[in-house]
This record gives C-alpha cells, structure tokens and sequence, in this order.
C-alpha cells in the first residue's frame, strides 16, 4: 500500500512514517515503478508498535530500544521490564511536578478576586516566582531538590 493508505491504516501522519523511517525507526519502503512509497503488512505492524509505544509516551529513543527487544527473539524480558520501569518512574516524576503546578495555581487564582480591581496576585505570584522552580516556589516540598 502507498503511503497514504498506510497513514490511514495506522492514524499516523505521511510525515511521521517518512520521519520514522529516515531516523531509521521504519525500514526504508520499497518503491513502485512511478516512485512511491509501498508498505507491507509487516511494515504496517511495525507502524502500529511505534505509535503504541508513542501513545504511552515513551521517547524515540526509547522507541528504538523497544523495537530492538521486540525483534530479538532472544531477548531477556527483564531488559524490556527495565526499560519498562524506567519510563514508569519518569511518568511518576512528571506527575508529582505537574500536581506541584496545578497546585501553585489553584492556591494563586483561589487568592484572586477576579473583580475589576488592577490588584491581581496571580502576575504577583509570577513575577516573584511562585511556582517557578525557585527556592521561594510554594510548591516545592522539603525532600524536593
């Protein structure tokens, strides 16, 4: 199939499979006479993995390394289960940070009047640094580095 059909098939975008493939993510397609792109039905599955693994976040690089594990049919599951936690334990940290954020900015506009005052503690709060990664941050707990 060309390569429109194969993004149809996928939910992907033509650009992303020509960008999965020239990063090496995607073999490279074979070519019909006229010059287009032609895709297998292993080339689709392969489209299908990345863009589950994408869907859950993982980073192209991490990618790269699934689809290592995924073809070698010798492969440890535990490396796979590593590389498993490891994304696990990102999300974690990316979680706990953007509850901090949420709640900098509940606490910030909860101090809000939201009248027709010029008085406004959200941009106070901005320009002194509240929920900005500063020491004086509100929202950094004390084992917060």
């Amino acid at each position: 199939m060309n390569i429109g059909q194969a993004a149809k098939h996928t939910g992907l975008s033509a650009k992303m499979i020509r960008y999965y493939e020239s990063i090496n993510l995607l073999p490279h397609a074979g070519r019909s006479e006229s010059g287009y792109r032609q895709y297998s039905a292993g080339d689709l599955h392969r489209l299908a993995f990345i863009k589950r693994a994408r869907d859950l976040g993982f980073s192209l690089e991490e990618v790269g390394k699934l689809l290592a594990l995924w073809q070698d049919k010798q492969r440890a599951s535990a490396d796979v289960k590593a590389l498993a936690e490891g994304h696990i334990a990102e999300l974690e940290r990316k979680i706990a940070e953007m509850s901090a954020l949420r709640d900098t900015l509940v606490e910030l506009a909860a101090s809000c009047q939201g009248d027709n005052r010029p008085d406004c503690p959200i941009l106070k709060g901005l320009e002194q640094g509240v929920g900005c990664g500063e020491p004086m941050c509100s929202h950094r707990s004390k084992d917060t580095p």
